[in-house]
This record gives structure tokens, sequence and C-alpha cells, in this order.
């Protein structure tokens, strides 16, 4: 094989590595998306909860300025009945009393009922929350994982292009141009084997003096298709 290209097959190789770096740290700003998403029902449990909680809370408070207001007008209603002289009037009153006090009952046992239920619902409401609370906790150990990882990548890529800088500079000036050009256009695979006198990279047949100087290898031999470089595998 031809050291120039045993040389490219190297750099190829530390490209292909930056590139599969490359997209792996491109997938994880969106792992990290999908690992937040997690909550997202999680919060909208809690959300229903409160907000079930809330409107019952609200119904409780309306129901007792509703009873309050009713023993108000009772207490009027009796001292205007102690007031009254007439026989009629008192009767009328006391009747009036009576079906109040009857609207009261009725309220103090919704009040009773919802009081049950606003105690069932905030119980609702913290099983939500620690619910909630786990799944944070899980999320964020996956997000300090993913993290981690960005760090980890970040560093090998640091270290690749390092080793890969210095063995680009060894290759010859007329070379290197037609293999960064290669790798542009071709996936990543600029240099390709020779496969029972096929290219490896398109899979087309080759003729006959491009084997040759492929498996002489002391000349550079491309894929007169797809213009690979290629070696003998």
């Amino acid at each position: 094989m031809l050291e120039d290209v045993r040389a490219l097959l190297v750099l190829q190789d530390r490209d292909r590595r930056l590139l599969s770096l490359a997209k792996d740290l491109e997938k994880l700003p969106q792992d990290e998306a999908r690992a937040q998403g997690k909550l997202a029902a999680d919060n909208k449990s809690v959300q229903t909860a409160n907000e079930a909680l809330v409107e019952c809370e609200l119904q409780l408070k309306r129901i007792e300025l509703d009873a309050g207001a009713r023993k108000t007008t009772i207490q009027r209603l009796k001292v205007q009945q102690f007031e009254t002289r007439k026989n009629d009037e008192y009767q009328a009153l006391g009747n009036e009393v009576v079906r109040y006090e009857k609207e009261v009952d009725e309220l103090e046992t919704k009040e009773l009922e919802l009081m049950e239920k606003i105690d069932q619902l905030r119980a609702a409401h913290k099983e939500a929350e620690a619910k909630r609370a786990k799944t944070q906790v899980l999320i964020n150990e996956d997000i300090a994982s993913i993290r981690q990882r960005s760090e980890r990548i970040k560093q090998e890529q640091a270290e690749i292009t390092a080793e890969r800088d210095q063995l680009a500079a060894a290759i010859p000036e007329s070379i290197i141009p037609l293999y960064h050009r290669l790798m542009k256009t071709k996936d990543g695979l600029a240099v390709a084997p020779m496969h029972d006198g096929k290219c490896g990279g398109c899979h087309m047949k080759l003729i006959a003096s491009t084997v040759v100087a492929v498996q002489t290898g002391k000349e550079l031999a491309r894929c007169e298709d797809c213009g690979r470089i290629l070696y003998a595998d």
C-alpha cells in the first residue's frame, strides 16, 4: 500500500470519529429536552389537583358566606318577631325563621361535605407533588449524565483534533485538498477499499488498469466512477 494512502487511512479514521462525535454532541440537547419533557405529565397532574383544590375551597367560602348571611337574617327576623305585636306578623316572621334555619342546616351539611372533599383533594395534591419531586430527581440525574457526556465528548474531540492536525500536516500538500474535498462530498469516506475488483465506496466495477494500480500500490489510484482514493483490502 502506498504510504500516503496509509497515512490518509489513519487520518480518515480520526476524521470519521470526529464526525461521529459531532453527531452525538448534536443529539444531546434533544436528549435533554426529552428528559425535561418527562416532567410535563407530572406538572399537569399537580396543576389539575391544585385547581380542583382551589375551586373546592372557593365553593366552601361561598357557602360559608351564604350561611353567615342567613344567620344574620335569622337574628334580624327574631328581633322583628320580638318587637311585633301582631299575631299574624309574628307567625309570618316565625315561618321565615324556620325556612332560613332549614337553609342554614342544608348549607352546613354541604360545608361538611366540602371540608371532607377538600381533605381528599389536599391529599391528592400532596401525592401529585411528591410524584413530581421523585420524577424531578430522576430527570436531574439524567441531565447531569447528559452534560457529563457532553464534556467527555468535547474533551475527546479536542484530543482527536490535535492528533488529526498533526497527521494532516504530514501528508503531501498535493493530496490533502483532494482528500478534504472527497470527505465533504462522499459522506465521510474519501479512502475506500477495493473488493473483488469493485470500489468499496460506490460498489462499481473498476477497469483493469485501476485494479492493477491498486494492487501494485505504487501510485495513487482512484475510482473512475466516484473518484474515491482506493487501496487493496
